[in-house]
C-alpha cells in the first residue's frame, strides 16, 4: 500500500511520500536510544510543561487539522475537530495525574517487616522506545492516547501510523517537536507495514502497541512472543447494544443511531449487534430506522454532514461483502444496503433484521455504518447473543432494573460495560478488551503502568 493522501470523498490522491530508506530508520532508531537515556531522568514537572504546550498548540491548530484528518480518511469535519479537542484534554490529564499514577508505592508495614526489610517500595520505571504501530480511524487520538501517558512516564516513542493518513503522522512529530520535546522523543516512520517486524525485533525497541485489525495484532504479537517483548494489542469489535423493558426506547434508539455511526461506522467500540428484548423490539427498530434512514450523507468537510465516505475503496467492498451475504442468507434490509452513484467510496446508513449465526456478518466486524439487529425472548437469550462473538471490546446495556444492570455487569464478556449511554472512552477510564479484541489496557493508571519496569527495592534491616 502506497503511503499517501487519498481523498476518501472523491478518490483523488493529494499526496504521496517515499517510504524511508534503511539508513534513516537506523538513525532515528539510534536517536530514541540515545535520547531515551537522557529523558528518562527529567522531573515530571518538566515533562509536564512539555507535554502542556503540546495540548496548547493542539488547540491553535485544531480546526487545520481537523481539515487534514477529515481529506485524508474522510470522518465529518465537526467530527474531527473533537477528535482534536479530546486529545488536548488527554495531554493535560496526563500532565496533571502522571505523578501520583506512578509514584512510589508503599507496602504495608507489617509485610515489610516479615520480608525482614528494614523499608521496602515499589517503583515504576520507564522501559525505553516503544514502537506504536496505529489504525487510520482515529488518526490523532489513538497515537495521543499512547503518546501522552508514554511521554509522562519517560518512554520515548516510534510511531508507524497507518499509510493512508501521513500527513496527520508528520504532524504529530511536528506537534510534540514544537512544544519542547527533543527530537528523540517522538519520531514518525514513515514506512509500509512490511517492514514493522524487523524494526520490532531489534534489541533497541523494548515493547509495542497496536491498535487494529486481528490479522495485524496476530503478526506483532508473534513477534514480540519471539522475542520476549511486551506488546498491548486493541483489535476488532462487535460491541452489543442491548435494551430491555425497563429502558427509555426512544432515548435508546437515538442514542443507538450515534453509537452506530459515529466515526462513519468504522470505530472498534462503535456498537454494532442491537439485541432489543421482544416486548420493546417493534418499537425500537421503529424508532432506530427512522434515525439511520434520516443522518445526512454527504461531503464530509460541510458542517452539517453526519456520515461521510469510508475511508478506503477496499474497506466499502468488503463491507458490501457483509451485507450481501446476509442478504442471500435470508436477512431483512430495513433501509440502506445498496452503493450509491457518484465518486467517492459512501455507503449509506444500513439496518439489517433476520440474523442467522451463519452469516459472515454475525461473527465478523462490520467497519462501517451497518446495524446487525437482533430479538431476545429475556435477559438470558440477551447474554448469550451478547457473548456470541469472537470479539470482546466494550458493550451498552439500556434498563432502569439494577438486577439486571448487576447480571450483566457479571456476565458480558466485554472490556467495558456501558449501563444506558454509549461506549465513549476517557483519559481516567481503562480501555481495551479480551478475546479476540485484545489484551492490555490503555488509559487511565493501567495504561502508563503498562509500559513500566515495576522494580521492587528492599532495603535490608
Amino acid at each position: 500500500m502506497p503511503i499517501a493522501t487519498v481523498n476518501p470523498a472523491n478518490g483523488e490522491t493529494l499526496k504521496t511520500y517515499e517510504a524511508m530508506d534503511e539508513e534513516e530508520l537506523e538513525r532515528r532508531i539510534r536517536l530514541a536510544e540515545a535520547t531515551f537515556l537522557t529523558y528518562r531522568t527529567t522531573a515530571f514537572a518538566d515533562r509536564a510543561r512539555l507535554l502542556n504546550r503540546a495540548a496548547d498548540l493542539l488547540d491553535e491548530d485544531r480546526a487545520e487539522i481537523a481539515r487534514v484528518m477529515t481529506t485524508e480518511m474522510g470522518k465529518p469535519v465537526r467530527q474531527a475537530r473533537a477528535e482534536a479537542a479530546k486529545c488536548a484534554k488527554a495531554m493535560r490529564w496526563y500532565a496533571e495525574h502522571a505523578p501520583e499514577l506512578l509514584a512510589d508505592e508503599r507496602p504495608a508495614e507489617s509485610d515489610v517487616k516479615d520480608s525482614g526489610a528494614s523499608h521496602a517500595l515499589v517503583r515504576y520505571r520507564p522501559l525505553g522506545p516503544v514502537l506504536a504501530v496505529m489504525p487510520w480511524n482515529f488518526p490523532l487520538w489513538q497515537v495521543v492516547r499512547f503518546a501522552a501517558p508514554a511521554l509522562m512516564a519517560g518512554n520515548v516513542g516510534l510511531l508507524k501510523h497507518a499509510s493512508n493518513v501521513p500527513q496527520t503522522a508528520l504532524y504529530l512529530e511536528d506537534l510534540f517537536h514544537r512544544a519542547g520535546f527533543t527530537e528523540g522523543c517522538f519520531q514518525t516512520l514513515l514506512i509500509g507495514s512490511g517492514a514493522v517486524d524487523e524494526i520490532l525485533r531489534d534489541e533497541r525497541i523494548k515493547a509495542a502497541t497496536l491498535t487494529g485489525s486481528e490479522p495485524a495484532g496476530r503478526a506483532v504479537a508473534s513477534t514480540a512472543g519471539e522475542m520476549v517483548k511486551k506488546t498491548v494489542l486493541e483489535l476488532g469489535g462487535s460491541d452489543p447494544f442491548v435494551v430491555m423493558p425497563s429502558a427509555d426506547v426512544d432515548r435508546a434508539a437515538e442514542v443507538a443511531v450515534t453509537a452506530r455511526v459515529q466515526n462513519n461506522g468504522q470505530s472498534c467500540i462503535a456498537a454494532k449487534r442491537f439485541i432489543v428484548h421482544s416486548d420493546v423490539y417493534d418499537r425500537f427498530t421503529e424508532r432506530f430506522t427512522e434515525g439511520m434512514k434520516a443522518l445526512k450523507v454527504g461531503d464530509p468537510l460541510k458542517e452539517e454532514t453526519q456520515v461521510g465516505p469510508l475511508a478506503s475503496e477496499q474497506g466499502r467492498a468488503d463491507l458490501e461483502e457483509l451485507v450481501d451475504d446476509a442478504r442471500r442468507g435470508g436477512a431483512t434490509v430495513l433501509c440502506g444496503g445498496e452503493r450509491p452513484d457518484g465518486p467517492g467510496w459512501y455507503y449509506p446508513p444500513t439496518v439489517l433484521a433476520g440474523l442467522g449465526r451463519e452469516m459472515r456478518i454475525h461473527r465478523e466486524e462490520a467497519f462501517g455504518p451497518v446495524a446487525t439487529l437482533y430479538r431476545a425472548a429475556d435477559l438470558d437469550e440477551a447474554v448469550l447473543i451478547a457473548n456470541d462473538s469472537p470479539f470482546g471490546l466494550s458493550s451498552n446495556v439500556w434498563t432502569r432494573e439494577a438486577a439486571e444492570v448487576d447480571r450483566f455487569v457479571r456476565d458480558l464478556e466485554a472490556g467495558g460495560v456501558y449501563v444506558n449511554g454509549m461506549t465513549a472512552s476517557h483519559p481516567a477510564f481503562p480501555f481495551g478488551g479480551v478475546k479476540r479484541s485484545g489484551y492490555g489496557r490503555e488509559l487511565s493508571g493501567h495504561g502508563i503502568r503498562e509500559f513500566c519496569n515495576i522494580t521492587t527495592v528492599w532495603h535490608g534491616a
